[in-house]
């Protein structure tokens, strides 16, 4: 995890209704509590749930943590999303390269990284219960905050 400060970043699931609703969510909330200026949104690998809210799990667990994602709607990962984020958090593998092979060049592949460290994967909770929704809220949280810590100390060191 040792990516410049990002001006914008994209968190990235399958169909943009469960994990990256969440990681959304919770990137907003760490950087506006950082002080930084960082746009942030969510995008799927597939369009499946195009224009869809999240799923209500992922709407539930948020409100059980203070956060409301609920006027978040899924849309597609893009190839202009490259050139309109600095860095494309990937919640899984399949998803990972997924991205990488819509990339348009080699140089915006290198853009795309899992959000978790040491090659771990965010476990997708849709056909799990509610735990499951709880498990990947907590997962994503420490990654984000990681993340987020990260580019504060990088933004410090600019200064």
């Amino acid at each position: 995890m040792t990516t410049p400060a990002p001006r914008a970043v994209l968190a990235l699931c399958l169909g943009n209704i469960c994990r990256s609703p969440i990681a959304e969510g919770l990137l907003r909330d760490h950087i506006e509590r950082a002080g930084l200026n960082i746009r942030v949104d969510s995008a799927g690998t597939s369009s499946f749930h195009q224009g869809e809210a999240p799923d209500p799990r992922s709407i539930e667990v948020m409100r059980q943590h203070t956060l409301d994602i609920s006027a978040q709607r899924s849309r597609p990962l893009t190839t202009d999303d490259f050139e309109r984020f600095d860095l494309i958090l990937a919640m899984d593998k399949s998803n990972l390269r997924n991205a990488r092979a819509l990339a348009p060049t080699q140089e915006t592949q290198g853009k795309v990284q899992l959000l978790l460290e040491e090659d771990q994967e965010v476990p997708d909770p849709y056909y799990g219960g509610e735990r499951g929704f709880e498990l990947v809220y907590q997962m994503v949280n420490q990654a984000v905050e990681r993340w987020v810590a990260q580019w504060v100390a990088q933004w410090e060191h600019q200064v």
